[in-house]
């Protein structure tokens, strides 16, 4: 019965979610499944540290120079389109649904990954917090935290003073600028921590929180991290 079958998916269309990409029925995870397919995966050959592409899964140079305050990244996706249209529609124009496909990737990615005692979103300063109205690391955290059934912490650590946007300074300024902005008031002896993030690019300000974190007495500190840049600023 072509007619019936044909209504039936024309009404799907019309009661499913629209893909944030394309338009076309969307699934749980906010985009349709050519889209879903679509998303550049950060491939095979990657830091085991900072996850930025390496020949054969070597340590990077700058880590083995610099080596981070953070132990590790998980990252699925590369900083690349759309993933950075679905980051900026996020983060500048509180397109809150954005956070859903981010959320996935970032779920699928961590399968298989050890449970942490602690998740935390990044913080951000109280001003911009004000400015924007929320938190875009939180919006995508709360999410990945409901798919295990874990809880995240967004009260734990506080980034003190805003300064100017990481994004819009080059690589070498990006230490100073966020060197003792966040502050931790409570005792996590021995814990493992994550910390979740839309966007990963020199990871200064991973390293910053993370050397917080572990003057608290953190074990391990973990970036869960959605996109990687690749060509870094």
């Amino acid at each position: 019965m072509p007619l019936i079958d044909n209504c039936l998916a024309a009404l799907r269309r019309i009661v499913a979610p629209a893909c944030l990409l394309c338009g076309d029925a969307a699934g749980d995870c906010g985009l349709c499944s050519g889209c879903r397919d679509q998303l550049p995966l950060l491939g095979a050959g990657r830091c085991p540290i900072c996850a930025s592409p390496t020949p054969e899964d070597r340590t990077c140079g700058r880590c083995l120079r610099f080596p981070p305050r953070f132990d590790r990244v998980v990252a699925p996706l590369e900083y690349a389109h759309p993933v950075d249209s679905l980051v900026r529609s996020l983060k500048y124009h509180a397109r809150l649904d954005s956070a859903r496909p981010l959320a996935c990737a970032m779920a699928d990615a961590l399968e298989k990954e050890p449970y942490p005692d602690l998740v935390l979103a990044m913080p951000l300063a109280s001003e911009r917090l004000a400015q924007r109205g929320f938190n875009q690391a939180a919006e995508i955290a709360r999410l990945v935290c409901a798919e295990f059934g874990i809880r995240c912490n967004i009260d734990v650590v506080r980034r003190v003073r805003g300064g100017v946007p990481q994004a819009s300074l080059p690589w070498r300024k990006r230490v100073g600028n966020v060197r003792g902005v966040f502050q931790c008031g409570s005792d996590l002896s021995g814990k493992r921590v994550a910390v979740l993030d839309d966007v990963l690019t020199s990871g200064a300000t991973l390293d910053a929180l993370a050397a917080e974190l572990k003057r608290a007495g953190a074990h391990e500190v973990v970036g869960w991290i959605v996109a990687r840049t690749v060509a870094q600023a």
